[in-house]
């Protein structure tokens, strides 16, 4: 007889991975009430503070108010209407491409795009710390996946010389790691995709909106947007919204159309989450949105440089995600448990979403949080590091 569901979930809980929701109430913002009490919240994607926007929660109102409260089929029934077309149309003028495509979550984008480019036959170089949706997306493709060591340029292309084949080839990176906030090098695999005549796939989930001169993301900063193939991001994070789209050719769009599966088989997104995304793609790119990215990067700065004066080993970056590694699981989440006492709810990370002993507390600032609340985060958690042993 096999494993019991119930021995399964005591085996979790001994490995000290077990998993459970916290409840948030109210609207996402610096701070929230977590279970009935008011936290300084340190682990949100919301990283400029748009899913409070009133601005958002108007435009979301008002496209239900016009075009009902959902599309009623999949995109290629009778799901495409007139706010899709024109969220596709703001995203490829935001991405400078020729066109786009949006998918209802960034999982499903990721799974989809990939099994629709490659095949069996076909190879996948993957970063070996890209997001899990990557990794699923190439198991579902049938191609052969072969990861490269985490940003090494060098092995990958070695790996590219020993396994090309004659069949497709595609390089899939994420941007900006999201447990370790580092940046991929975008130029560098630039060079390579052309060298060896292999398609390029940039996951920016979490750059779009914060990175580049206008918030389009990490490929614009570092200048390469026009020579990426497949730029994929999402709206659930910096642009306070749901949903993801891929920025590409007018061609490689058609075949996303015919082939891409969590495209074709899913009711597509509701007219309030593309009012909201429209409005999120219009602040960014205003004043407003180079405000915000300013003070983002002002408070990610602050509370990196508090937290190595107190004397944590913070992996090198410049983003809005600082990691505070603490090695095994048991670790991560007293740091968790004990902060939350304390008023900051930032989260601990353990396998599977990172790799054995490298477990850590991910801290993530947001544009919205005040210099009060990050020198007061900061504080507290030195205080716990040092209860912990962790400094």
């Amino acid at each position: 007889m096999g494993t019991t569901i119930q021995q399964e979930l005591e085996q979790i809980r001994e490995r000290g991975l077990y998993r459970s929701t916290r409840m948030v109430s109210g609207r996402q913002d610096s701070h929230v009430e977590l279970n009935g009490r008011e936290v300084l919240l340190l682990c949100s994607n919301n990283y400029l503070g748009l899913a409070g926007s009133p601005a958002l929660v108007q435009a979301s109102v008002e496209a239900t108010e016009r075009y009902g409260t959902s599309s009623g089929a999949s995109r290629l029934v009778s799901g495409t209407m007139a706010l899709h077309e024109r969220l596709e149309a703001e995203i490829a003028r935001f991405k400078r491409t020729e066109s786009s495509l949006v998918f209802n979550s960034g999982y499903a984008a990721n799974t989809g795009i990939i099994a629709a480019l490659v095949g069996r036959g076909d190879v996948i170089f993957s970063d070996r710390l890209n997001h899990a949706s990557i990794v699923d997306g190439a198991l579902l493709s049938s191609a052969r996946l072969i990861r490269y060591p985490h940003n090494d340029v060098t092995a990958l292309e070695s790996l590219l010389k020993r396994h090309r084949g004659t069949g497709r080839a595609l390089i899939v990176t994420d941007a900006v790691f999201s447990m370790d906030g580092d940046i991929a090098p975008l130029r560098e695999l630039v060079g390579l995709k052309k060298t060896y005549n292999a398609l390029l796939m940039v996951d920016d989930a979490h750059g779009s909106g914060v990175l580049g001169d206008d918030g389009s993301g990490t490929a614009e900063l570092l200048g390469v947007s026009d020579d990426v193939d497949i730029l994929m991001g999402t709206f659930g994070k910096a642009l306070g919204s749901f949903g993801a789209y891929a920025a590409v050719s007018a061609e490689l769009r058609e075949l996303l159309v015919n082939r891409a599966r969590s495209f074709i088989f899913s009711t597509s997104l509701p007219p309030a989450v593309l009012g909201a995304s429209l409005e999120a793609l219009r602040i960014v790119r205003s004043p407003e949105g180079t405000r915000l990215r300013q003070s983002l990067r002002a408070n990610a700065d602050r509370l990196r440089s508090l937290l190595s004066e107190a004397g944590f080993d913070l992996p090198d970056g410049m983003t809005q995600i600082i990691p505070i590694m603490t090695g095994q699981a048991e670790t991560a989440m007293h740091f968790s448990e004990m902060l939350l006492e304390e008023g900051i709810f930032a989260q601990g990370i353990r396998p599977p979403t990172v790799p054995a002993g490298a477990c850590r507390l991910r801290c993530t600032v947001m544009a919205t949080h005040t210099l009060r609340d990050l020198d007061r985060a900061a504080e507290r958690i030195a205080d716990v590091g040092r209860r912990l042993g962790v400094i």
